[in-house]
Parts: C-alpha cells; sequence; structure tokens
C-alpha cells in the first residue's frame, strides 16, 4: 500500500529488539481486557495485559457510570425483551441471533462477577434484593449499578483484582502498541510495543484486543484521553476489517462549562425523572418523541442541537430541582460531587448540558467469539463491532458487551493460542517519519478535533464530510512523513486514520439511520442502506449485507463455541 498508509509506523528488525514470550497477549484493561484475560487464563494458559496508561481509571471503563443491563430475577422481564429492545434501537442493523445470545448468557456473567466480589447496590425501597434502574430505550428496569454512579469502577475493581492475583496473569502498564505483527501468511504472532524507554517485540500464540474506542477524535468527548482509536487503527493496518464506523453514539447530557472538561451527566439520571429543558423550563423534547427524556440518546441529542440553534435560546439544562434530594444525593454522588465541583447544586439549580461524542459503535469486525479477519487476533469491547449495537447502542449494553464477548474472546484466543503457540520471527519494518522538518503534534490534533465536531458530528452532510476527508488524507500524509517516534505522534497517525475512515463510511452512507444524520439525506432507506460499511486496507470500502456471516474462526485453530 502506498503513502500515506505505511503497514507499520517505525522501523525495526525483530531479532535486534528485546524478546518476550506469552500464550495470550491482551491489549487493554478495561472489562473487556480483564474479561479476556480471565478467560484465558482459566483455560490454564499464560496471559500478559498491556495498557498504555498507569492507573485503572485511565479507560473507559472505570468512568461508566449508568449500570450494566441484565436481567437477572422478576417476573415482568426476560432476556427476550431485553433483546428486542436491543434490536429496537439498532434500526436494523443488529445481528439479531448474536443479540439474544448475549441477552441471554448475561445472568451467568452477572453472577460471575458477583462471585469474584463485585457489590451491586441494593433495592432500597424493597429492603432487599439488586436495585434496578429505567434507562432511555428500555421497556424494563433492568440496569444494575454499584456505588450509585460508580458501576464501571466497580467492576474494574472486582476483575482487575482478580487478574493480579491469578497466577498465569501478568500485567504491563505505560506500554504502548506500535503495531500488531502479522508474517507472510497474514497470521497475527504478536506485537511491536514501546515500553519502558524500549521497543520490544512480545510474541503470542493468539492477542485479543481490547483497547477501546475513538470518541477522541471529537472536540467534545466524555472520554478518557487516551480514547484515541489506537486498536482500531493498528488492527486495520493488520489486514482487519473495520465496520460501522460512521456510527457514533453522543451522549446528550454533558455539563456545559466553559474552560471546563465535558463531564458525564448518567442516563440514569433522566431514568430517575430529571427533566431536559431549556431558559424558560421548556420540556421540548415532549415535541419530539413521545418518551421524551427516556428516548433513545441519539434521538435526545439531535433535538438538544436542534433547538440551540433556535433563535433566543439561550442554553439547555437538566432539571433535578423537583426530586427528592437526599435520594439523588445517595444514588448519583459522583454527579453531585462533580457538579458541586464547579459551584452548581443538583438540588436547587438548573445544570447546564450539551451533548458529547460518547461511545464508538463502530470498530474491528468481528463473529459471534470475537475473531477477525487475521488469524490469531480477537477483539472485544468497544474497540470491536460484533453486531450487538446495529445503528445505536441501547443504554448500559457496553459493559455487557464487554464481560460477554470479552470472555468469548479470551476462550477463543486461548484455543487458537493452545494449539499455535508464540513463536519469534524475523520481521523488518521501515517506519514512518524523518528527522527534517517538524510538526506540531498538540495543533494538528486539536484541529483535527474541531473539525471532527464541526463536519462529522451529530449532523452532516455531504460537502462538509468532502472537504473533512481531503484535509484529513493531507494531514495524515504529513503526520507520516515528518516527526520523532514519540508515541504522541504515532497515537495522532491513528486518531487521523481512524477519522479519515469514519468520514469516508460516513460520506458513503447516504441515509440517514440510528446515530447518523445527513441533513440531505435526513431519511432512513432500508432499501439501499441497510448494509454495513466495511473497510480493508487493501480492499478499500465495500458494502455488507446484514446477515452476512461474520469472518470464520482461524483455520487450524480448534473450534469454539460460544459458552
Amino acid at each position: 500500500m502506498p503513502e500515506p498508509y505505511p503497514r507499520y509506523l517505525l522501523p525495526f528488525d525483530t531479532f535486534r529488539l528485546p524478546h518476550h514470550l506469552t500464550d495470550v497477549l491482551v491489549i487493554g484493561a478495561g472489562v473487556a481486557g480483564y474479561s479476556a484475560a480471565l478467560g484465558a487464563a482459566e483455560a490454564g494458559l499464560r496471559v500478559q495485559v498491556l495498557t498504555k496508561d498507569t492507573e485503572p481509571s485511565e479507560c473507559n471503563t472505570w468512568w461508566a457510570q449508568g449500570g450494566v443491563a441484565a436481567v437477572m430475577e422478576g417476573e415482568d422481564d426476560s432476556p427476550e425483551l431485553h433483546a428486542e429492545d436491543t434490536i429496537a434501537v439498532g434500526q436494523g442493523l443488529c445481528d439479531e441471533p448474536l443479540v439474544h445470545g448475549i441477552a441471554t448468557e448475561a445472568h451467568d456473567r452477572i453472577e460471575e462477577l458477583i462471585a469474584l466480589g463485585a457489590r451491586f447496590d441494593e433495592d432500597e425501597i424493597k429492603g432487599n434484593g439488586t436495585a434496578k434502574g429505567l434507562e432511555g430505550g428500555h421497556s424494563r428496569a433492568r440496569i444494575l449499578h454499584a456505588g450509585g454512579d460508580a458501576t464501571g469502577a466497580e467492576i474494574c475493581r472486582a476483575l482487575g483484582e482478580a487478574a493480579d492475583a491469578h497466577r498465569r496473569v501478568i500485567r504491563w502498564q505505560d506500554a504502548f502498541v506500535v503495531d500488531l505483527l502479522t508474517d507472510d501468511d497474514g497470521r497475527c504472532r504478536g506485537a511491536l510495543v514501546s515500553s519502558r524507554g524500549h521497543l520490544r517485540a512480545i510474541w503470542a500464540g493468539a492477542v485479543v484486543l481490547a483497547s477501546g474506542g475513538y470518541a477522541q477524535i471529537f472536540r467534545e468527548s466524555t472520554n478518557y484521553s487516551g480514547a484515541t482509536g489506537d486498536g482500531a487503527a493498528i488492527a486495520w493496518r493488520a489486514g482487519a476489517e473495520l465496520q460501522d464506523l460512521e456510527f457514533v453514539q453522543f451522549h446528550p447530557t454533558t455539563l456545559y462549562l466553559a474552560g471546563v472538561p465535558r463531564l458525564l451527566i448518567t442516563e440514569a439520571v433522566r431514568g430517575e425523572g430529571a427533566h431536559v429543558v431549556d431558559q424558560d423550563g421548556n420540556r421540548f423534547l415532549l415535541d419530539v418523541d413521545e418518551r421524551a427524556e427516556l428516548a433513545p440518546r441519539d434521538v435526545i441529542s439531535r433535538a438538544i442541537t436542534k433547538h440551540l440553534e433556535r433563535p433566543g435560546v439561550a442554553g439547555v439544562f437538566l432539571e433535578m430541582t423537583h426530586l427528592d434530594h437526599e435520594r439523588l444525593a445517595r444514588r448519583f454522588p459522583g454527579v453531585a460531587r462533580s457538579c458541586r465541583q464547579h459551584g452548581l447544586d443538583i438540588a436547587h439549580d438548573r445544570i447546564p448540558i450539551r451533548p458529547a461524542a460518547h461511545y464508538s459503535i463502530g470498530g474491528v469486525r468481528t463473529d459471534q467469539i470475537g475473531a477477525t479477519r487475521v488469524p490469531g487476533l480477537y477483539a472485544a469491547g468497544e474497540v470491536s463491532a460484533c453486531g450487538l449495537h446495529g445503528a445505536n447502542r441501547l443504554a448500559s449494553n457496553s459493559l455487557l458487551e464487554g464481560l460477554v464477548m470479552g470472555r468469548r474472546a479470551g476462550r477463543a484466543a486461548a484455543a487458537h493460542a493452545s494449539a499455535w503457540g508464540p513463536d519469534p520471527v524475523r520481521m523488518h519494518g521501515e517506519g514512518t517519519g524523518s528527522g527534517r522538518g517538524t510538526i506540531d503534534v498538540d495543533d494538528l490534533r486539536t484541529s483535527l478535533k474541531s473539525m471532527m465536531w464541526r463536519d462529522v458530528g451529530i449532523q452532516r452532510n455531504g460537502g462538509n464530510l468532502t472537504g473533512a476527508s481531503g484535509a484529513m488524507s493531507a494531514w495524515e500524509g504529513f503526520a507520516c512523513r515528518v516527526g520523532d517516534d514519540a508515541w504522541e505522534r504515532l497515537s495522532l497517525i491513528n486518531m487521523l486514520g481512524v477519522a479519515r475512515l469514519l468520514t469516508e463510511s460516513a460520506f458513503l452512507r447516504e441515509e440517514s439511520r440510528g446515530t447518523h444524520f445527513r441533513r440531505d439525506f435526513p431519511e432512513r432507506d432500508d432499501e439501499a442502506w441497510q448494509v454495513r460499511i466495511v473497510h480493508h486496507r487493501d480492499e478499500g470500502l465495500k458494502r455488507v449485507a446484514v446477515n452476512t456471516p461474520q469472518p470464520a474462526a482461524p483455520q487450524g485453530a480448534p473450534g469454539m463455541e460460544p459458552a
């Protein structure tokens, strides 16, 4: 593939690098990564987990406030109803058998999590049993939460402690994965990693990619700073397919104050009865959707954006002053604390809000066990696109996806690694960059994020998408030609590549569906566009029917059925 799309970002010769061997390499330490690591370790294999950051809070799982969707008990709910809600919100693009399988498996995965020590909140009204909340798009209250609005942190704690205590699992922090290593047959053999001041080759029988999403390519984002699409980019360079990149979920309620990071205000607040109003107290969502604050996130985000464009509208706010103040403080301690730190009291003040990029629905294309098109490479969680979410994600299905698909991918990777094992081979890469010229990484990153928000954000049109795509291609070529080997430039190249592919997908899809809205094509068109848009580095862009089978498990590896 000619410039500016090189196979490897750094020059290397594996026989001149430090070598490390493991059975299964897991990239990422959120809910999907830890679930994969435990699944592989329980199968008896050695597992190495890599994180590019140093703190457990530096992943999107940690900051997940709302909860995890799962049907545990109760006569008025069932996995079938959960699946139906998921499929309805996905607007024709869900892999329906997979959705039903994940909804059914949810109970067992939550029970395992509880057995590991995860503590979910009790129902304070009934006095016993697990509390279950209601969120947008759900027909029943089935959202389990922990610490009020700290569910992700509790799940990370329980899984992380279990992984750290497991004798077959080791974890490296501050390890930036530059690229996946693939041999002449296209099989993934491990990863090229920058860690502890050195470039290293980690060889593995199988690799599980669980590195999170790409919502930080937008100026307004709820994500932690490292959600820059590195996993999708390295998988694409290695020959994996990416799908559904145009579908990015924008969360409608983030704290909006000048000079303050965009702080998520969980959807569960609206589930408890909070209202979205303008400066006059008008609940304008009632004019858009009869579900009002409990409509799916894409509906609310677009409604807020359009309302802010109206003359005389000075802002949009979250109104909670009519709710029980003491219950709010107990149920949402993190939200109350964040607002209080910025001079706002949720019991007495309207909270200024705006939408922000929140969740990457698209990602590395996988089958029902997390296998990709690249033999030996698996993916799970937000980095992946298994078909669960379709064109829009049902609230609180993300942690569930990580639990279920992470475990499936870990077990499938273990089966593959048992057949192949780690095997160092000599590989070379020419790399990118040059000592000639300089690149202002921070400035280019800011320009990219601003352009993505302006031209490829909540509302899109063909003219803006064309201009943005051209600018990104030029910037990407420049970033590949100029600059040093610092990981900041490499991560910028990843951001530019994912942003370009996303923009190409958004331009190609000439309709509006789920989180993707085109002003110039405002209607959903099932006849022409009930398809997936798939990218491959050698084959380019293609349209794939929704019912087309996902890539098969790597040939030669033992089969693995979902649990």
